[in-house]
C-alpha cells in the first residue's frame, strides 16, 4: 500500500472476525443479535472489514473529507478481504455492485462519491457488473452525527428511489463506513422495492456499536 497507506498504519488496522450477527455484523454474537431479533431488516447482511479507529478511520476521512482519491485503492484492499471471507470461490457471486449514492449537492461539492471509488475497484478486481445510479438520493439528508439509531433511520427513512434495473438480482450495497447501518437499511429497502431479491452491504469500517458513534463521525 506504499506511502498512502503504510505498514505501520496497516498492523493498527483491527479486522472485524467472526463470531458477529449475521444481519447487523455486531461483534462477538453467534446467530442474531437482541436488536435484530426486534428489528426487521431488508439486508441479508452487513460485512465490515474492520474497526473504524485509529489509522483507517483517518484514511477514510482523507479520502471522504480531503479530496484523497488515491486512498480508495489501498481501502478497497480491505473490501477486497472482506469479500472472499463472505463470498469464497466456491459460492455463487452476487450479480451487481451499487454504492451508496450522495445527493447531488454534496457530490458536486465534492467532486466525486468515495463509496464509488470504492465499488468501482471491488468491481473491476470481483468482475461483477458495477450500476452506479441504481440508487439515488432524493433528499439532502441532515448530519447523521448525534443521533440514535432510532433517529438515524427515521431520518433517511424515504430518502431513497431505486433508478435502475435491478428486477430478480442479487446486489451487493458499497460504502465506506457503517455506524448504525440506517442508511444501508434504507438504500435496501429501495432496492427491494425496485425487484431486487437479496440486498447485502459491504463496507471498509464499522463503528464498535456498543460503545455509539464517534463524536466527530460525519454522515455520506
Amino acid at each position: 500500500m506504499g506511502k498512502l497507506f503504510c505498514d505501520t498504519c496497516r498492523a493498527m488496522v483491527e479486522p472485524v472476525y467472526p463470531p458477529v450477527c449475521r444481519l447487523c455484523g455486531a461483534p462477538g454474537v453467534s446467530g442474531l443479535c437482541p436488536a435484530c431479533r426486534r428489528t426487521p431488516t431488508s439486508l441479508e447482511g452487513i460485512v465490515a472489514a474492520a474497526y473504524f479507529s485509529g489509522p483507517l478511520r483517518d484514511a477514510i476521512h482523507s479520502l471522504k473529507y480531503q479530496g484523497n482519491r488515491a486512498l480508495a485503492a489501498p481501502l478497497s484492499a480491505y473490501l477486497l478481504e472482506a469479500w472472499q471471507r463472505a463470498w469464497p470461490a466456491s459460492s455463487p457471486t452476487p450479480d451487481l455492485i451499487v454504492p451508496v449514492p450522495l445527493h447531488g449537492r454534496r457530490l458536486a461539492e465534492r467532486g466525486y462519491n468515495q463509496s464509488a471509488l470504492l465499488a468501482r475497484a471491488v468491481g473491476r478486481a470481483r468482475a461483477v457488473p458495477l450500476a452506479e445510479r441504481a440508487v439515488s438520493r432524493l433528499r439532502d439528508t441532515p448530519s447523521q452525527t448525534g443521533l440514535d439509531p432510532a433517529a438515524r433511520r427515521r431520518n433517511v427513512s424515504g430518502a431513497f428511489a431505486c433508478q435502475g434495473n435491478v428486477t430478480g438480482r442479487e446486489v451487493v450495497l458499497v460504502d465506506d463506513v457503517c455506524t448504525t447501518g440506517a442508511t444501508l437499511e434504507a438504500c435496501a429497502v429501495a432496492l427491494k422495492a425496485g425487484g431486487a431479491t437479496r440486498v447485502w452491504a459491504l463496507t471498509v469500517a464499522r463503528v464498535r456499536w456498543d460503545q455509539g458513534p464517534p463524536v466527530s463521525d460525519r454522515s455520506t
